[in-house]
């Protein structure tokens, strides 16, 4: 997510920061915004393993089943900036 907060504040002018909260703490957070204890803790649970890297792979499955290359993040991030 600190990739993308830079992306963001580097396409955007803006400054964006990355804050990265303790398990509970995020989960006290969600729970306080209004989100049910189950969807929370999945929440949570999806986050710890996106930020030990569960999403990274050199496979290119993605790849073959959209029948075209992955779109860079720079341009993602474009197009968001500019729809704005």
């Amino acid at each position: 997510m600190a990739e993308f907060a830079a992306e963001v504040a580097a396409q955007s002018g803006r400054p964006v920061t990355c804050q990265s909260l303790p398990a509970d703490a995020y989960t006290q957070m969600l729970l306080d915004a209004g989100l049910p204890a189950p969807f929370a803790a999945l929440q949570v649970d999806s986050d710890l393993g996106v930020s030990c890297g569960d999403l990274f792979t050199a496979s290119t499955d993605l790849q073959r089943l959209i029948g075209r290359p992955n779109t860079p993040l720079t341009d993602v991030v474009a197009a968001a900036v500019k729809a704005a």
